[in-house]
């Protein structure tokens, strides 16, 4: 009843929900309390409102925007709250016709009179603070002074804190409501102007002189300077949206280990928050015209792990050489996309990538296709042929995509299936259910399947912990959550000043690599991880949501795996454990199965997951397993050999196309560069030639105009 209640109200926990029924119900009876009037109800009814709606910007709530949406934003509700203080002094006996209830309406109008110029102030001074670019591990410090942000006390939440003044004022007029003595109200009102004021003109000495950032050609030319020194080799380039981040993230520890100089390149200041901890240099430009006009001259390969349009102001540098390596390897169609044409290679995890380039014949040649394997996958455990007491199922289906097709998904038609069966098998299973980060974005259908897959392991884990055969060992998982407490403890003191610094320019100063705070980290998020498999019993049903546990976590503490067609599955593989895979669109088990190279090995599972006994039978019998010399053979085809190491194949790649950049480099150079005869060596030609390569500098400085806008592709 009360999650139904949650998902139907928008909020994320039990708390915000009693928080908006009281903002709901509170102001109805701050109305009917100054309507009776009733002094020491109006105060009871405006504490619980001001509690409520402290405690929902607190959470970050989704519902102070859907408020904001239907013209109940915060303003909107500190000036009912006031003007009912306003009938409350008018319905209260001789109170209306004194100085004190039209200093009280003079009060209020003035306060929202310092709203505007204070709204404005922060307006320009974080316009003034955001930089052209946004760095990570990139010493501009040492280049160009970047000065320090207002205060947090000043800056955080500033529109809350400044309509949150009003309380003195509200105080003090319903204590002279209350003792008949105009003074409190007087000096209430006072001391909420006198505080606007102040808090408005603190603000005042950001907006110009040494404390404000400087100008973008400033800083753009400090960073050709730091890009000239650091002179960097290989490109990680991405676009997308916050929720993307995901797919640049795999590949920062990949960048860690090139024996290339590495540079990241990110075009949202959303990917930015999102990305993971790393050493390597980081650009955030989100102007495609900055882009162009940094100096990447060094440069000679550039990754892309996603076909986004942004990809377009990168591929037009003919300097070096483009490649798209995916976020994953899978048999969807986005791992065929026809936009793959516009690079100079296509990097493959194993032969699977080139054979389906082939069948799908999009253009891309069969010669521009490189077989690097999949460097991320180090981190999966290989099965150890033992059977668990309980044995873990991990259910991670993909999301419903861009369109309706039933076999982007199996939420809709077969998920509760799947789940249903998994929670009353016997011998017992232990069930995970981690489902894909955009789950719902686009369906709602998704959505609701999502919702009611989560409503069932819910359901099944409580009946499970209410259940007095699962036995717990409290030693153990009290240990460990301790254990985790701590942890936790420990990587929030290492983020926290991140956390708390929402300053573009002060992150960008201070941002650089701490090799030992991040080799702490690393030790501290391995840690947690163990930890938290620990605090939770062997048979316990877990919803995993989120980027920790990482999905390779749950692998790692997996039996066996039902998936859809995603690179999931192709990760999966590499554990060379059981998996499932859901056939929903119907196409039947051999057309299936020639369809997608994935599922060679895999249990097929139609809407109704029936043959998911198969797959059980397996996960509790390794030795009479059918599939496992299927599933040997297929990792290898997938995901190419183990020997040598995909980070020492992917290594060689970049050299080798580093190599041959360099070598088309020269050749153009050399051909761009004729031996000029007497007559062209006269000064007049020269000007004629300088003043060519100016037209096309021009002409080449306006071209963003007529490119076209971002679209995501793939």
């Amino acid at each position: 009843m009360i999650s139904s209640a949650i998902r139907l109200a928008r909020v994320g926990s039990t708390g915000e929900l009693v928080a908006a029924l009281l903002i709901a119900l509170g102001y109805p009876a701050i109305m009917l309390a100054a309507l009776v009037p009733n002094v020491w109800a109006f105060a009871a009814a405006c504490a619980v409102t001001y509690g409520a709606d402290h405690y929902l910007h607190r959470r970050g709530s989704y519902l102070i925007s859907r408020l904001s949406k239907v013209r109940a934003g915060l303003s909107i509700r500190f000036l009912i709250r006031q003007l009912l203080l306003i009938l409350l002094l008018a319905r209260t006996a001789e109170l209306a016709d004194r100085p004190v209830f039209y200093a009280a309406i003079a009060g209020f109008l003035v306060f929202y009179s310092f709203q505007a110029p204070h709204g404005a102030l922060l307006t320009v001074i974080r316009n003034r603070r955001k930089l052209p670019v946004a760095t990570r591990n990139v010493d501009l410090a040492s280049r160009v002074t970047i000065p320090d942000a207002p205060p947090r006390a000043l800056n955080h939440r500033a529109a809350e804190k400044m309509l949150h003044l009003d309380l003195f004022a509200v105080v003090g007029l319903l204590a002279t409501a209350v003792t008949d003595d105009a003074v409190w109200g007087a000096a209430g009102v006072a001391i909420t102007l006198t505080l606007a004021l102040a808090y408005t003109a603190a603000l005042l000495p950001y907006t110009r002189g040494r404390r404000v950032p400087p100008s973008a050609e400033v800083i753009l030319g400090r960073l050709d300077e730091w890009l000239a020194e650091y002179r960097p080799e290989t490109v990680l380039y991405f676009s997308g949206s916050k929720d993307s981040a995901y797919q640049v993230n795999m590949w920062l520890e990949t960048m860690a280990q090139l024996e290339t100089r590495p540079l990241v390149i990110l075009r949202e200041r959303a990917i930015l928050t999102q990305l993971g901890q790393t050493s390597v240099p980081v650009v955030c430009v989100p102007g495609g015209v900055h882009l162009m006009n940094m100096d990447l001259s060094t440069v000679r390969v550039a990754l892309y792990p996603a076909n986004v349009g942004k990809n377009i102001h990168l591929l037009r540098v003919p300097t070096m050489k483009h490649v798209f390596i995916g976020h994953g390897d899978s048999d969807k169609l986005a791992s065929v996309n026809p936009y793959s044409k516009v690079y100079d290679e296509v990097w493959t995890a194993g032969r699977a990538g080139r054979d389906r380039y082939a069948l799908a014949d999009v253009g891309v040649r069969d010669d521009d296709i490189v077989e690097v394997g999949r460097p991320q996958l180090a981190p999966i455990q290989r099965a150890a042929g033992t059977v668990r007491e309980t044995p873990t199922v991990l259910y991670a289906p993909t999301w419903e995509g861009w369109d309706d097709n039933p076999g982007n998904t199996s939420l809709l038609l077969a998920g509760e299936n799947i789940v249903r069966k998994l929670l009353a098998a016997e011998p017992p299973v232990r069930v995970l259910y981690k489902p894909h980060p955009f789950t719902g974005t686009r369906s709602a259908k998704a959505g609701a399947a999502h919702r009611r897959i989560t409503a069932l392991v819910e359901k099944a884990a409580a009946a499970r912990e209410a259940d007095p055969r699962w036995t717990v060992d409290t030693a153990v998982t009290g240990a460990a959550r301790a254990e985790l407490t701590r942890i936790e403890a420990e990587l929030a003191a290492f983020s926290v000043e991140t956390e708390d610094s929402t300053d573009e320019a002060e992150s960008t100063r201070d941002g650089l690599a701490d090799p030992e705070r991040e080799a702490a980290v690393k030790r501290l998020r391995a840690a947690w991880g163990e930890a938290f498999w620990r605090a939770v019993p062997e048979w316990e049903h877990r919803i995993v949501t989120g980027p920790h546990p990482h999905l390779y976590d749950c692998f790692n503490v997996s039996d066996a795996m039902v998936s859809d067609i995603s690179s999931v599955v192709s990760d999966f593989i590499e554990s060379g454990k059981p998996y499932a895979v859901t056939d929903s669109a119907e196409l039947g088990v051999e057309e299936f199965k020639r369809q997608n190279t994935a599922v060679r090995a895999a249990v097929i599972l139609s809407n109704g997951a029936a043959e998911l006994d198969e797959l059980l039978a397996a996960v509790r019998n390794p030795a009479a397993d059918p599939l496992s010399a299927a599933r040997h053979e297929l990792k290898s085809y997938l995901l190419g050999p183990d020997e040598p190491a995909s980070i020492v194949q992917f290594n060689a790649a970049v050299a080798d196309l580093a190599a041959r950049a360099e070598l088309r480099n020269a050749g153009t150079l050399a051909a761009q560069s004729p031996v000029a005869t007497d007559d062209e060596k006269t000064p007049g030609g020269v000007a004629v030639e300088q003043a060519e390569i100016e037209a096309a500098e021009t002409a080449e400085a306006a071209a963003p105009a007529g490119e076209p806008a971002d679209s995501t592709l793939a």
